[in-house]
């Protein structure tokens, strides 16, 4: 019978509470890589579903998930008349976070360029696309709100018609699609009383300047709304999403926008590239560095753990030796030994996430060359943390048997 195997029958309590600590901490490993892994698939959701061809950002920027970007909204009617331009949309997306049925709800606000994109890129589960300008939307399941469900929003009620599962934006919050202009209308509503303020302000202003001395027929207008004063520019979008014709040249489309200067222009690629460097680089670094300390202490608590068996049975170790037994079957035992307690760890790492992952509030997307590469940190650990065992055996003097 294998030495190692009837060593651990003779210990299988201690064994399995140790492969149970080792299978939690590497549990924590490769959680630590799977959020990471998360993290990116969620950052780049948006980016990769939408899909566009081009970003046009506002000049000098890097686009709406890097920093704050406006440009006009009739920027699509001049991205629609380049050359090799198939369709140029709006793009507003903002997050907003609001009390409904007396909990917080935090969302992700998505506009589509109404009446050319309805939704039907969405992947619904439930229920339709949009179907009307106003007054309707499409929310992820992990908002928790049912087809049906009606939420006030600024000043306006939305009923949810659709639902999508597992659409989430680059915090982890859940999307909601709405046409651009009600997700406008969410994202610049103030109160009442702020509005009335303001056009009393601009009327007072009016009232003091020598224009308005000399036309106070202009008082009124200065009170009115904001949309009916002509030198008011109208809210401004995040981006503009270019597709390009089948077979276009892209490169002669970027050149052509590219001169112009109150924009700059990215390829889908590029601002992906952009949003890792930014948001997910600081998060990656240290998942890393909490991978690697863990994997540090996994390594010295297996190692303990070995030198501590070892220690045990020093005795028969020495009987060993005096009988004659070679010392590669004495390290072989010390080293099997280490690998099974490796081995099982990792396996009841991988058991135990299967089930306790899906809770975690983000997402924990584990990868088969992660588990493969972390079963091959396991195997190396697992030996280099018999070495320590694998020394204090070899050292052992037969004659420690007859000791008293």
């Amino acid at each position: 019978m294998n030495l190692a195997i009837r060593d651990i029958r003779h210990n299988l309590g201690r064994f399995a509470f140790t492969t149970l600590g080792i299978g939690m901490l590497l549990m924590l490993v490769m959680g630590m890589g799977g959020i990471y892994r998360g993290l990116i698939f969620e950052a780049t959701l948006l980016v990769d579903r939408v899909g566009a061809d081009l970003w046009v950002v506002q000049g000098s920027t890097r686009g709406p998930f890097a920093e704050i970007s406006r440009v006009p909204a009739n920027l699509e009617d001049r991205v629609r008349a380049v050359p090799g331009v198939a369709q140029a949309r709006r793009f507003v997306s903002h997050t907003i976070q609001r009390e409904h049925q007396g909990r917080s709800l935090r969302m992700v606000v998505q506009g589509l360029a109404w009446p050319d994109d309805q939704g039907e890129w969405v992947p619904l589960v439930a229920g339709r696309p949009l179907r009307q300008a106003h007054y309707e939307m499409i929310a992820d399941q992990s908002l928790g709100l049912p087809l049906g469900e009606k939420i006030k929003l600024g000043k306006d009620v939305y009923t949810v018609v659709g639902q999508t599962h597992g659409l989430v934006g680059t915090s982890g919050d859940g999307l909601s699609f709405f046409t651009v202009s009600d997700a406008m209308a969410i994202q610049f509503n103030v109160p009442g009383e702020a509005v009335r303020l303001e056009r009393a302000a601009r009327r007072a202003r009016t009232q003091d300047s020598e224009l308005g001395r000399l036309q106070p027929l202009l008082l009124d207008r200065a009170a009115g709304l904001s949309s009916g004063i002509p030198v008011f520019a109208q809210p401004q979008v995040s981006a503009i999403l270019v597709t390009l014709e089948p077979g276009a040249d892209e490169t002669a489309v970027r050149r052509v926008l590219g001169t112009w200067p109150d924009i700059t222009v990215y390829s889908t690629q590029e601002q992906k590239d952009l949003l890792l460097a930014g948001m997910v680089d600081k998060a990656r670094r240290q998942l890393g560095l909490f991978r690697a300390l863990l994997i540090i202490i996994s390594t010295i608590i297996i190692a303990l753990i070995i030198y501590t068996l070892t220690m045990d049975k020093i005795r028969d170790i020495a009987l060993f030796k005096l009988i004659g037994a070679r010392n590669t079957v004495i390290g072989g035992l010390i080293l099997q030994q280490a690998l099974f307690m490796g081995t099982f760890g990792f396996a009841l790492a991988w058991w135990i996430g299967l089930y306790l992952f899906p809770y975690f509030p983000r997402l924990v997307r584990i990868e088969t060359d992660d588990l493969v590469s972390l079963g091959l940190i396991v195997i190396v650990i697992s030996t280099l943390a018999s070495l320590l065992g694998i020394w204090k055996a070899l050292s052992v003097e037969p004659n420690t048997v007859l000791a008293v």
